[in-house]
């Protein structure tokens, strides 16, 4: 064929694609929709073209459009990776992994039980073999729900359903898959039928082969990206072979799932990325992928609609009644696990509540696209499939397809709109009203403003400034209406504006590099726990979020436990490294927190809610402090190496702006420019790098400083910097519980404990101990502690206790002032050591 031609057929694709987003905004319509018809369109004119006796001037464009090589391989080495790697770069993995068991069940259970649910439905009302239904139902178990999940968020649906369904798509792929080649194998003729045991017995190896190749293909290419990241496209070239390499090796090499080494892949990179590369180019890679899969999701879909009318040329009548068969059986299935399965699922408490409203849109609005159409494209193709079954393969899988999108895809939004997902819930309306009145007030200063500095005639000012002033009223009007609304919720308004713009602020330091991207990830996931956490539960919620950002967390206390348990320090240091960096950027954004309050948050919700979200930032702020002075005095000096980096990260930010600001005011060359640039940037790659972090030192450094040490010698101290052992307490967990065996004496490196014992009460600070007084006076009752902030504790063993007690004075002494204070007698207490 010639390439002309062709050349001049895909740049008319591309027109199209470009024409056919405009159009489904026009017709409100999902884009995968329009391109669809488009191309049914174009390859019904193609063969009407080709046949027609007519005119013969359009045969070799037609010519061109049938003979374009689509073929299965196709869909699935080129397009398929890109789709897949660029999904999983714009997900927030982290919070996915909080609903990982009802992603898991959409993408896993929903897939098989489809299978199985249309492949017996076929099975029975067919003469095909039951292999080929079940190979039927493997091809049409795949979704396509981009389109319900861009409605979704038009319409501020809960970001959590949002993950669930773009985490249900990510993964759907991978299943249904490999279901297709398990059913491929005993359709075909000449080949031995696959052992059903061996097959499933492969499953595991296809899942973590696939994931473990990707992870490793990930972590190849990061490093060869952290090497270029100097260089940009560089990166971002290194980027575009990584999915491709992934799959390929996977397949190929190793004989794994492709699409789970992509997804790896793009997850590894996900992680990982941020913290490696220079933020511009990170976002230049994201948006060079957003891009590609734009082009390739449009692509995929047109080139496979132009398929349509050849493999429904051979349609007869009864295939229209098998063609019903599939929808109402895939739609069932579907049913039963988004109405019986999920149900079950928020009643044990495993996954997220979600209204039946969302479901049944979820239901209505699970589309088969490209996927489904690649696969019964890779069945016609083969030779030694059976042609009557390639005939019903082709037909089914593509009449299930069109009646998805053509049907169901254009119904969508009017039945989005008859379960009333379209509205505001009241909360949102009430703050889409305040929002207008407060950004008109502060329109009418800045024009005001302007107008001064201008001059303009004031008969042309006091007119506009009539008919802005009628608008103003009117936003003020609908404010004052909703005023009822207002005082059960401007809490909770307030407080997701508070954790919107403190989102927004973490975004620009980052931007500006004040926050390394290494804390970016993890800041901006606090942020978005903070607004769900306030949207679904209000104060108590915001609140709960706020103490989880300074808390320990599981992986703190593993690392903790392996540095005590076998002497593994790494992942201590390294979390503990973050833990300092994460708390100095927490502190760094709260303090610019309080002039939003001031200004926007006391104008839109009046003054005492404002008052009362100062009142909880300042509370905030200390819990931060308080965290952050504990890691201080657990290990001096480094807080200060960190501050001074974070000082020294300004400065090269503060440096880089005056730098531009001379280049664009026209005082320094381009020349110039570039080589103060270049100097700068290896000045910050080494601001980069953190200071390393000693815990034996530190640990050293912090016995010394106990009081209750004081009088110890050099080797003392050093033996019982090695027998102390480091745990970890958030605020609420309980320490030491009443009635139970005392076997450590714990000694408080930073933090707070509470002691109750007898209706009495004590509070405990740094430098403090407790646990002795139960061991001392052997006594099996002991005090119920519990930490009420984040809390290190020192742990010393009885036998160790006892022998340092015999030693120290000031242990001595401070033994004699907690019996004291239990009314105890002090002496008699050591006269039992």
């Amino acid at each position: 064929m010639d390439i002309v031609i062709i050349s001049a057929v895909i740049a008319s694709l591309f027109l199209v694609i470009g024409a056919a987003e405009p159009l489904a905004a026009r017709l409100r319509l999902p884009f995968s929709v329009i391109l669809a018809v488009l191309g049914i369109l174009i390859g019904s004119g193609a063969i009407f073209f080709l046949r027609t006796e007519l005119t013969d001037a359009l045969n070799p464009v037609a010519e061109a459009i049938l003979g374009l090589p689509i073929r299965s391989n196709v869909f699935l080495y080129i397009f398929l990776p890109t789709l897949l790697f660029q999904a999983t770069l714009g997900m927030n993995l982290r919070r996915m992994l909080d609903d990982w068991v009802p992603i898991m069940v959409l993408a896993v259970v929903a897939v098989v039980v489809a299978t199985l649910g249309v492949g017996y439905a076929l099975s029975w009302t067919s003469a095909l073999p039951l292999a080929a239904c079940l190979l039927v139902g493997a091809i049409v178990s795949t979704t396509d729900p981009s389109a319900v999940v861009s409605i979704f968020r038009s319409i501020s649906a809960p970001r959590r359903l949002s993950r669930i369904i773009e985490g249900e798509s990510l993964l759907n792929d991978a299943a249904a898959i490999a279901l297709f080649g398990l059913f491929m194998g005993f359709v075909m003729l000449g080949v031995p039928d696959p052992d059903l045991g061996e097959a499933l017995a492969q499953f595991p190896v296809l899942i973590l082969g696939g994931a473990l190749t990707g992870w490793l293909a990930a972590r190849i290419a990061i490093w060869m990206m952290a090497l270029f990241s100097a260089h940009e496209l560089a990166v971002i070239s290194v980027s575009a072979a990584l999915p491709y390499l992934a799959y390929i090796g996977s397949e190929q090499i190793v004989g794994a799932s492709g699409v789970i080494a992509v997804v790896a892949a793009g997850l590894t990179l996900n992680l990982a990325g941020p913290g490696r590369l220079p933020p511009q180019a990170w976002t230049s890679l994201g948006e060079v992928w957003g891009l590609l899969a734009h082009w390739a999701g449009a692509l995929i879909f047109i080139l496979t609609a132009l398929l349509i009318p050849r493999l429904l040329e051979a349609v007869q009548l009864y295939d229209f009644v098998l063609i019903g068969v599939v929808i109402l059986a895939a739609i069932a299935a579907r049913a039963v696990i988004l109405f019986g399965l999920l149900p079950l699922l928020t009643l044990i408490k495993v996954s997220p509540a979600v209204e039946p409203a969302y479901r049944t849109a979820i239901l209505w609005g699970g589309l088969r696209g490209a996927v489904t159409l690649a696969l019964a494209l890779a069945v016609t193709e083969s030779l030694l499939v059976p042609v009557e079954v390639k005939r019903l393969v082709g037909i089914l899988a593509t009449g299930f397809t069109l009646f998805t999108l053509l049907v169901q895809g254009t119904t969508l939004r009017t039945v989005i709109r008859r379960l009333g997902l379209d509205r505001l819930s009241p909360i949102d309306e009430v703050m889409s009203r305040q929002v207008v009145a407060v950004a008109l007030q502060t329109v009418r200063e800045d024009v005001a403003r302007t107008t001064e500095d201008y001059a303009l005639p004031r008969d042309v000012v006091r007119s506009e400034a009539k008919l802005f002033g009628e608008r103003l009223d009117e936003a003020v009007k609908a404010t004052e209406e909703s005023e009822e609304i207002l005082k059960r919720d401007r809490i909770t308004l307030g407080l997701i504006a508070l954790a919107g713009f403190e989102r927004d602020t973490i975004i620009q330091r980052v931007r500006e590099r004040t926050i390394s991207a290494r804390m970016a990830e993890k800041t901006l996931l606090d942020a978005d726990r903070l607004i769900e956490g306030a949207r679904a539960k209000g104060r108590n919620g915001y609140q709960q979020a706020a103490r989880r950002s300074v808390a320990y967390g599981r992986a703190f206390r593993l690392a903790g436990l392996l540095h005590a348990k076998l002497g593994l320090s790494a992942p201590l240091v390294r979390l503990t490294a973050d833990r300092f960096e994460l708390l100095l950027s927490q502190r760094l954004t709260l303090r610019d927190l309080d002039a939003f309050i001031e200004g926007r948050i006391r104008r839109i919700h009046r003054r005492r809610v404002a008052d009362l979200l100062l009142e909880m930032l300042a509370r905030r702020i200390e819990m931060v402090e308080t965290a952050l002075d504990g890691l201080r005095l657990q290990y001096p000096g480094y807080a200060e190496k960190l501050e001074r980096r974070f000082i020294r990260r300004t400065a090269l930010r503060l440096e880089e702006r005056e730098y531009t600001a001379m280049r664009e005011d026209g005082l320094i060359g381009a020349e110039v420019h570039t080589n103060l640039m270049q100097d700068l940037m290896a000045r910050r790659a080494q601001e980069e790098e953190r200071p390393p972090l000693d815990i034996a030192v530190q640990r050293l450094e912090l016995v010394r400083q106990f009081p209750l040490f004081a009088d110890m010698d050099d080797r003392t101290i050093r033996q019982l910097g090695r027998a102390l052992k480091t745990r970890y307490a958030n605020a609420g967990s309980i320490v030491l519980r009443k009635d139970g065996t005392v076997k450590n004496v714990f000694f408080i490196a930073s933090g707070a404990v509470e002691l109750e014992t007898a209706g009495q009460t004590w509070r405990l600070g740094r430098g403090e101990m407790f646990g002795q007084v139960a061991i001392l006076s052997k006594n099996a009752r002991s005090a119920e502690a519990r930490a009420i902030a984040p809390t290190t504790l020192l742990v010393l063993d009885v036998a160790r206790f006892r022998s340092l007690l015999k030693r120290s004075t000031a242990l001595q002494d401070a033994v004699r002032a907690s019996a004291e204070q239990r009314g105890l007698n002090p002496e008699a207490l050591l006269a039992k050591n």
